[in-house]
């Protein structure tokens, strides 16, 4: 016997399911790639069957006609999240928009909050056990058809069958019709060299075992690219995408290190290609969960070093993150991106990313701004960030002043915006009345890091400096002896006061330059300054040069890779030579300058002046 035959006494039409919907019931329709399309279509095809009915869900692909004006007295859509096939509705107020965090809708279903009489869904034919598969959309569809009084399933033999809990028994589905149809596949997306850039930015925040959590979109895609180089991640996360399994199929993903799922994807949903979807098909590497399991704050915490990605419409200076409207029109939705970024915080060693372009509308808008729109919400407040990523940079915000805080986010602000920015923030007091602006419109792109293992030290990089780095330039300079503090000032100095800590962080990145060495903090520590080396253009092509490491790291080393390369980058912007000011008494410095070439000396008095050329030889 068939399966169609051992089920014959549910089996219905299209329109005889559509009559077992009573007007005023609230309807729910199942999400993603595995909208039941054919019972859409068939809701309206009839629509004098129906009045005041409720349709709730979160984004579904292909079209959503009720949502039209025609059906205003038929159909009121709520959407839980609202995609490009609704937004216009919510906007014209027509439909309805219900913020509320994925983690919770579930629940809500159970208690009613969000109430569901009908579950429309798509599922795989039964196996031979009669349970059928909910597919690539297990999110909230699943507690929907468990608080339904009534399920309606749309079966679908070309849906893949995922592990997981998506398994609903022939017995609990009420009534079915057989509609084969293609999965709608995600097209080809086209990554620009913004979104790359933001990828390589967050993927140096992301340790190798790491555990992640992206979603979907050109950051998205780029992030995943740019982590083809790192070993052993694990993957936890609501949405998977073809750049999850492309990494999965390089040996990048292997989930070694997770402590739930341990060695498997997991995930609630998936959008993606016929690739994706065949790989996901009866794969017992993949396990798809509920939203309320996926969602979980402190499921996502309980993970190895989670590392949480998400994206945002605008970010103010405080580090306020609205992500699911543009002034008072909502766009989308809050979704999962408070339960990831707060179970990533939670975790030890985790780390939770909001990555965005610096601007909007063809680069007229930024997207970092002083105050979010009028009308704007707030998705994720400042309390919850972390990280804020642009195409120029990385803003570490967590433990962060208000000032700092500013600081940080206007510095990787596009150029063009940092100047009004940082009037802004003066005008409300965030920042010092007198702060320089960082990297004006203009200047010179940084140079790349450099990064090597110090066998005393661990993990160090070389890095130019930022407007960021004051009270790391204070701790240092509180740090140093006062016979380094004469070697290198030429005097003794009991202060370092803001205004003149202001000329050090000020650079150009050509004519005037500073790089540090720091430590590579690992995922819960804070980076260590160990040195700082600067150099300053003057006529006739040589600059001056000065430098200074902590005591306690003198005589490792690291001050001779810190000059090298401030050489390097010195002769790429076609520097002669540098010269500086020394005590006679600082044989320290003149052994380091030995290392890059043969200074020659003139002394006077207690002072010398050391001059070294940088041509090639």
């Amino acid at each position: 016997m068939s399966w169609e035959e051992r089920h014959a006494n549910t089996a219905h039409t299209l329109e005889s399911s559509i009559d077992l919907i009573q007007p005023g019931q609230h309807l729910f329709v199942g999400s993603g790639a595995a909208t039941p399309r054919a019972l859409v279509g068939a809701l309206v095809a009839r629509p004098e069957r129906f009045a005041d009915n409720q349709i709730g869900h979160i984004l579904t692909l292909g079209e959503a006609p009720y949502v039209e004006a025609r059906f205003a007295g038929q159909f009121r859509h709520n959407a839980y999240f609202i995609g490009p096939n609704t937004r216009d509705a919510v906007r014209a107020g027509r439909a309805d928009y219900t913020p509320v965090f994925l983690s919770q809708i579930p629940d809500l279903m159970r208690r009613r909050r969000l109430p569901v009489d009908v579950a429309l869904i798509q599922t795989t034919a039964p196996d031979e056990h009669g349970f059928v598969n909910l597919g690539p959309s297990v999110d909230v569809v699943l507690a929907a058809v468990q608080t339904a009084s009534l399920v309606i399933a749309e079966i679908n033999p070309k849906l893949p069958t995922i592990h997981g809990d998506g398994y609903v028994h022939m017995d609990d589905i009420d009534a079915w019709i057989l509609h084969e149809s293609s999965i709608p596949c995600m097209p080809p997306r086209a990554v620009d060299e913004a979104a790359r850039e933001i990828g390589r930015h967050v993927a140096s925040l992301v340790d190798d075992g790491s555990t992640i959590q992206a979603g979907i979109g050109q950051i998205p895609d780029a992030t995943l690219t740019a982590l083809a180089s790192k070993k052993d991640l694990g993957v936890w996360t609501e949405m998977l995408s073809d750049g999850v399994i492309e990494l999965v199929r390089a040996g990048v993903v292997t989930g070694k290190h997770k402590t739930v799922d341990q060695g498997r994807l997991s995930a609630s949903f998936a959008f993606g290609s016929a690739g994706t979807y065949e790989f996901l098909h009866d794969n017992p590497g993949v396990l798809f969960h509920p939203s309320d399991v996926i969602n979980d704050p402190f499921r996502i915490s309980q993970q190895h070093k989670m590392v949480a990605i998400n994206t945002a419409l605008e970010v103010d200076l405080t580090g306020q993150v609205c992500a699911d409207s543009l002034g008072d029109q909502f766009y989308s939705g809050i979704g999962g991106q408070v339960d990831f970024v707060r179970g990533a915080a939670m975790c030890k060693g985790g780390r939770a990313i909001i990555a965005l372009r610096s601007t909007a509308k063809s680069g007229q808008v930024s997207r970092i701004v002083a105050r979010l729109s009028s009308g704007a919400g707030v998705v994720t407040s400042r309390g919850d960030v972390h990280y804020v990523v642009t195409e120029y940079g990385i803003a570490d915000l967590h433990g962060r002043s208000v000032r700092e805080r500013a600081m940080a986010l206007i510095s990787i602000a596009h150029p063009d915006f940092r100047t009004e920015l940082l009037g802004s923030a003066k005008a409300m007091h965030y920042v010092f009345q007198d702060q320089r602006c960082p990297l004006p419109p203009g200047s010179h792109p940084d140079p790349e890091h450099h990064e090597w293992s110090h066998p005393e030290f661990g993990r160090l990089r070389v890095r130019p400096i930022r407007c960021t780095d004051e009270q790391k330039m204070t701790d240092l300079f509180h740090d140093l002896s006062e016979e380094t503090v004469r070697h290198r000032w030429l005097a003794s100095l009991r202060a370092m006061p803001h205004a003149e800590l202001q000329r050090y962080l000020t650079t150009d990145g050509v004519k005037n330059v500073a790089l540090i060495v720091e430590t590579v903090p690992k995922a819960d520590e804070e980076s260590c300054l160990l040195g700082v080396a600067r150099f300053c253009g003057t006529p006739g092509g040589w600059a001056e040069m000065a430098i200074v490491v902590g005591d306690r790291w003198q005589g490792s080393g690291i001050g001779r890779v810190l000059l090298q390369e401030l050489t390097k980058v010195a002769r790429q912007q076609g520097v002669r030579g540098f010269v500086s000011e020394a005590m006679r008494t600082n044989t320290a410095l003149l052994r380091l300058l030995e290392t890059v070439g043969h200074p020659r000396q003139q002394a006077d008095g207690d002072t010398m002046r050391l001059a070294i050329s940088l041509a090639a030889d």
